[in-house]
Order: structure tokens, then sequence, then C-alpha cells
């Protein structure tokens, strides 16, 4: 009866940990509190994933530009008048930003996007980093043997849904119920944990999802209270049952038991995120500043930046949590730029960097402390696209570049080698999309690294770590 009941009970666990907690009216799926100050590690560290969802086009993202290689992006690039995708050159109205590594890629030369000057001005002042051409794989592949399918391919690539769940779990199944950034607070909260090591700001993630802790969701603006506990039901005054003792009354059957456990603890980690976590504007964490949209103009609330304020104000409540080691997840969409590239990508790109500047303000003086050594950021996203248009944007692709940004990353440097530009080199797979040259297990594991885990654990959360002989691709400071 007891491995029944606790088959039940397992059950409940899980479809409460896959509840989406941004749609329910308080994030039911916390899991258990346990003690926050178990976590052992002397400093504090902090990792925050922004996934670009859609499958950002890292071509016009991070560009090269030596002569040969931007007179055969113009080319392939500059599709019509009116639908061209090809940036303007460095020095014209709205041109590329160039930027200098400090590691020479043979003569060759790079920029930025237009819109990502503030991105530009971290990678100058050596707290950002480029990893170049990063995709899903299980081990090293050549064009050939991709071609032939003589070494295991990621499944169903090109998909969206199948590859954000191989980024964000490169052990992952079909079904993918273990996420690496869950993973690394499984490791680091060891035997006990606290409702707040995993925090999204954007719904339920895969990236968060661990064997023991669970991912605390949060609103972007910050946690949602269970309201109306103690007032009477439906307005009727005469009640004398208040909300409270309802939803926390006692049950002998395990469904509702577990149930009512779950609750009880969402109501408890409300009182304490509240209380612990600093406020927004004055006295706590300044107000992001609106950012403008690069194509109309127009001042606007950046929804990445309210992400990564409530991250800040988190992580401004850490001492009061008891916590060492805390994962984040923010995200930003709509980078499934089939149509209408040019614009929509301008916008984008305009918020990642107004968001990645005021994160970057933000935490040199949290609580007057400069937490930017203890905090590291990266992106992800489904895929990069291909370099060929389609028109007036891009299709799915694979590799794509990526951005580390913090005080603890090796700076001003782009890490692994850029790919050549254009189409029929060895590392297309078809109209230009990348053949990765560096995995998301390698690229995990210098985080995991960094963030404290041995080669043993890193191995535990990359299985397939073992089929790279670069486990550590150097972008972090020891």
């Amino acid at each position: 009866m007891s491995q029944h009941n606790q088959s039940r009970r397992d059950f409940v666990s899980k479809m409460l940990a896959l509840a989406g907690g941004s749609s329910l009216p308080f994030s039911i799926n916390l899991a258990a509190m346990g003690s926050a100050a178990a976590q052992t590690a002397s400093d504090y560290k902090a990792l925050v994933c922004v996934f670009l969802n859609g499958g950002n086009d890292h071509f016009n993202t991070v560009l090269t530009t030596d002569s040969e290689s931007w007179n055969l992006y113009k080319r392939l690039r500059s599709t019509s008048e009116a639908g061209s995708i090809a940036l303007p050159a460095a020095g014209a109205a709205g041109g590329i930003l160039p930027i200098t590594p400090v590691t020479s890629q043979g003569g060759r030369s790079f920029a930025l996007h237009p819109s990502m000057l503030p991105v530009k001005h971290l990678f100058d002042s050596a707290r950002a980093a480029i990893v170049a051409n990063v995709g899903t794989l299980i081990r090293p592949t050549t064009l050939a043997q991709y071609n032939a399918g003589a070494v295991p391919l990621p499944p169903r690539l090109f998909s969206h849904s199948d590859q954000q769940a191989l980024w964000q779990s490169p052990q992952a199944s079909s079904s993918g119920d273990f996420g690496w950034g869950g993973r690394l607070a499984d490791i680091i909260a060891a035997s006990t944990s606290s409702a707040f090591t995993a925090v999204s700001t954007s719904g339920n993630a895969l990236f968060l999802s661990g064997r023991k802790v669970r991912q605390y969701q949060i609103n972007g603006s910050g946690p949602i209270a269970v309201r109306n506990l103690d007032a009477p039901i439906f307005g009727a005054p005469a009640s004398s049952v208040p909300l409270r003792q309802i939803a926390t009354a006692s049950f002998s059957d395990p469904i509702p038991k577990e149930h009512v456990a779950v609750t009880s603890r969402a109501i408890d980690s409300y009182a304490t995120i509240s209380t612990a976590m600093l406020p927004a504007g004055a006295g706590g964490v300044p107000d992001p500043t609106p950012y403008i949209n690069p194509v109309t103009g127009a001042a606007a609330v950046n929804p990445l930046a309210v992400q990564l304020q409530t991250v800040a104000r988190i992580i401004g409540g850490r001492n009061a949590l008891g916590l060492k080691r805390q994962v984040f997840y923010v995200s930003l969409g709509s980078f499934d730029t089939h149509d209408f590239q040019s614009n929509r990508q301008a916008d984008l790109l305009a918020r990642l960097a107004h968001a990645m500047a005021y994160f970057d303000t933000s935490l040199a003086s949290l609580q007057g402390t400069d937490m930017r050594r203890q905090v590291t950021t990266f992106t992800a996203s489904d895929f990069g696209r291909t370099f060929t248009s389609n028109g007036d944007g891009t299709d799915h692709g694979w590799g794509s570049h990526h951005f580390v940004f913090g005080a603890a990353v090796k700076g001003r440097n782009i890490y692994g080698i850029m790919p050549p530009v254009g189409v029929g080199h060895d590392l297309d797979v078809g109209s230009g999309a990348l053949l990765p040259s560096i995995s998301v297990d390698q690229y995990g594991a210098t985080l995991a690294s960094w963030f404290g885990l041995s080669p043993t654990q890193i191995t535990d959360v990359f299985p397939n770590i073992g089929n790279f002989s670069v486990r550590n691709l150097g972008f972090m400071a020891a």
C-alpha cells in the first residue's frame, strides 16, 4: 500500500512540476523549501541564462568584416532593395559596429549589429565575450560524417521545440526530464535545498528542472501572492471560513494531502521571497529606463530588462535567503525571423543590448557591492539561421554565436574559430546553416566549472562531454 501511495505522490509531484507558473494564481510547483543555509560555498555565484526563443540570426548579430568576407556577405544577403537583410557598412548611417578581439583570427575583422552599441561597450570593457558557432552535438562531427550519417546526430534538427529542449537539457530524450541548470542546482544544493536556488521569470523552464531542486517561478515584476487568504469567501461577510483555512486544510488521502502541502509551501515561499528580495525603484534596484525602438524611435518598457531587475532584486536578498549559489532563467521571444527580419531583429537586439547594459549597471552597485564578478549571464537560443535569405528573412539553421557577460568573463575576445562566410564551405549543412564546432556541453561545462562543479560532477550533468577533447573553453576566469 505504501508503495502505491508513493507512486501516486510521485505522480502528483511531477504533474505539479510541469505546471506553468505564469498562468496560475500562484506558483504551485515550488517544491520543498528545506534549509537554504545548507549550501556550503564560501562565496556567492549566480548563473543567468537569457534564452532567445525562436532562433536568433547570428550572422547579423556578429559579423565577419574583412574585405573577402564582407563582399560575400553583401552579395548573398542583398536579395533586393525592398527585402535585403544585409546591414550597412561601418561608418554608414546605422552601420555595423566594429569590435577588436584580443586574439587575432588570421587577419579577419569583426563587428556587431547596429542595435548592439551597449553590448559593444561591454565587450570593449572586457565584460563580454563571444563564443562562436555553438550548437547541439553528441560528438565532434565533420560535414562528411553528417552527410553520411556516420555519427550519432541530435534528433529532429531544425525543430524549434526539440532543439530548445536539447539546448536546455543535453541529456534530454523526447521528454527531457532534467535541464542542466536544474542539475547544477541539484549538485550545489546537495542533500537539502531551497525553493530559491533555481528561479525562472519566464514560466516553467526545462533548463531549471532538477531531480531534487524545483524551480521557483516568479513574474518578471515580482512574486505573485495568493490573494484574499483571510477574506470572506466570495465577499460573503457571514462566512467564518477564510480561503486560507480551506487551502491548507488537513486530508488523509494522499493526493489532496500533497496538494495542500504544495499550496502551503507556496504561501510560505511567497512570504519569504517578498520579504527577502530588494524592492524595485528607490531604495532597492532602480527601474530600467525605457529602451528606444531603433525602427520607430519610440520609447518603451523593455520586458527583458524588467525580468533582469527581478533577478537583481533576488540576488540582493541572497543573504536573507542564506544562498551561496543560484541559477536563473529569463527569456526574450520572437526571434523566428522568416519574414521582416531587418526591422524585427533590430528591435529585438536593441532590447537585448539595453537589458544587458542595465543589468551590468545594476550589479555594479547592488547595495553598495559590485556583484559583476559573482554573476555570469549567457545567451542561448534554439539554433542559428541560414546564411542565405528567403527574401526578407532567414530559415532555421543549427550552430550560432553566443554572448557571455560578467566581470569573471575573460572578455573582449572571441572563443572558437569564426566559421567561413557564405555557402559551400566545410561547415555548411545547407543554405549556409552552420555545422556547430562547439557543443552545448562544452559551453555549459565551462560555466559549470566556474560555478564550482568538479570534473566528475560536470560529467554527470553533461553526459556527452567525454566525447570532446576540450572540456573547458577557457572564457571564464579561474
